[in-house]
């Protein structure tokens, strides 16, 4: 089995780690909401891309919930009122 005839220097060990440095990401604003997103990647806030919807966010979820929450029970009464007037 192959044994390393010297130890290897502190110095020669940490050139191999000297690149590994984290790097700063690049940010940008939305175009709609002008809220910091990276480059490349679709607004969480608005949901949008280079101008166009591409997500739907949580507010819009919880309206169209309810939207259709009001509209179901809109049908229930107009049913329930249909068989009681048979």
């Amino acid at each position: 089995m192959p044994v390393p005839k010297r130890k290897r220097s502190r110095q020669r060990r940490d050139k191999r780690f000297a690149n590994k440095g984290i790097s700063v990401k690049a940010f940008t604003e939305c175009r709609n909401c002008q809220e910091p997103i990276g480059t490349h990647q679709a607004c969480s806030h608005c949901g949008y891309y280079k101008g166009i919807k591409v997500l739907v966010s949580k507010m819009e979820r919880a309206i169209k919930r309810d939207e259709l929450r009001k509209e179901k029970a809109a049908h229930q009464e107009a049913s329930t009122s249909e068989q009681q007037e048979k």
